[in-house]
């Protein structure tokens, strides 16, 4: 039960392994989606290995095939599903970040429905009882402190107990042409960092779930059953810009490739547009110095609920024009606008928050900031930890790596 499989592509099952490669349009800042096939679109390499088999899957609004949820497709095809697995924002992606996801049944499908997220982030050997297999298909953005990899940890290290296989349908990673970011402490695990990864890990799932087993992460270096179904037409030079926002405050591409770098504002008194129409492409707060830009936070049901600084007007940067392929060719996560917040605030001991730490898995950023350390040493102190972990992943990549 720990062997690793990859799924042959229909047609080609007497022939070689499937090798995704395309030609690198990094500079053209776009993607041809119409060529670009997930894991989940190719259900002949994978329908032969679930059907006849009680399955789960590990779904949200992102797993689609076409226009047609995953889940409805399958349930069209006869496959049986006996219940599906919501990760953080829900199975339809309604919930915002942090937000209780209640268990219940799908209200169009009729399914039995069990949150991933809250005080029941691992499945229980109950919810697993009767599974013969679990599909693991959703969308990731490519940060550690994106919680669907955490899920993915949790799921492969349940099913690997219970002895029940996993199948991860692949997606492309959108910031999976760069790695970089410090390195989690294993002091500061949490859900928003469960491995010794960087910020930015350049990984898709599939990668992930193998690093997860190559390095011996589940508890007890258990391993699980894996199969993956990979992307084609894809690679880690590639951009590819999501048909669906992977959750309610990422709601287009500038705030997916901004995510990296804004989310640390998470743990400080910087708001980072929650409660506004533009979350994660603005930043700022009440009379922050040098702001030219204002916007006021409200409350968003399913977006934001009691947003920071609610009904207070806000001076800040509007980052909404900032260039996406500037964004992606800059290939780093950007601490400027994190270190000017700090530096010009005259508030430095509220700056920081607890979660800060959590967000950046260690004391070590936080640390170098308040001391005045200036950006380049602060780099220089991650890259033996990314050196490192560079030369691990190349042994997980399954597609040509960026250049």
């Amino acid at each position: 039960m720990n062997s690793i499989k990859h799924i042959f592509l229909y047609g080609c099952l007497m022939a070689n392994v499937y090798s995704c490669s395309t030609t690198s349009n990094a500079n053209s800042g776009n993607s041809d989606l119409s060529k670009i096939v997930t894991g989940a679109a190719q259900m002949e390499a994978y329908l032969p290995l679930i059907k006849g088999k009680v399955i789960a899957i590990v779904a949200n609004q992102t797993s689609v095939v076409g226009s047609r949820h995953l889940v409805d497709t399958l349930l069209k095809l006869k496959v049986e599903i006996k219940l599906v697995f919501a990760p953080e924002h829900g199975f339809r992606g309604e919930a915002e970040a942090g937000e209780t996801v209640l268990s219940g049944r799908d209200s169009k499908t009729g399914l039995s429905m069990i949150s991933l997220y809250g005080d029941h982030k691992k499945p229980s050997s109950e919810d697993l009882a009767g599974i013969d297999m679990v599909v693991f298909d959703i969308q990731d953005v490519g940060a550690r402190f994106f919680t669907y990899i955490s899920t993915l940890n949790e799921v492969m290290e349940a099913c690997a107990e219970k002895g029940i296989p996993v199948l991860v349908l692949d997606r492309p990673n959108p910031n999976g042409n760069y790695v970089d970011g410090p390195i989690l402490d294993p002091n500061f695990t949490s859900f928003v960092g469960m491995n010794p990864v960087p910020v930015v890990h350049g990984l898709t799932m599939a990668e992930y779930a193998l690093m997860l087993n190559g390095e011996g992460w589940l508890s007890n270096h258990i391993k699980c059953e894996l199969f993956y179904v990979k992307i084609k037409n894809w690679d880690h030079n590639s951009i590819y810009n999501l048909p669906i926002p992977p959750s309610p405050n990422l709601p287009n591409m500038t705030a997916v490739f901004l995510y990296p770098s804004l989310c640390f504002f998470e743990g400080t008194m910087v708001s980072l547009g929650r409660g506004t129409d533009f979350p994660f492409q603005v930043f700022g707060y009440p009379e922050m110095p040098g702001g030219k830009f204002t916007f006021t936070p409200r409350s968003i049901k399913g977006k934001s609920v009691k947003p920071l600084y609610e009904g207070q007007k806000c001076s800040g940067i509007d980052l909404r024009n900032f260039r996406e392929q500037k964004n992606i060719n800059l290939k780093q996560v950007n601490l400027k606008w994190l270190m000017a917040c700090y530096n010009a605030t005259t508030t430095k001991a509220t700056f920081f928050n607890k979660f800060f730490d959590t967000l950046a898995g260690s004391d070590q950023l936080r640390l170098q900031i308040v001391a005045g350390i200036d950006e380049g040493t602060i780099r220089q102190g991650w890259q033996k930890g990314l050196a490192e972990f560079k030369k691990k992943r190349l042994n997980y990549l399954l597609y040509k790596d960026f250049e």
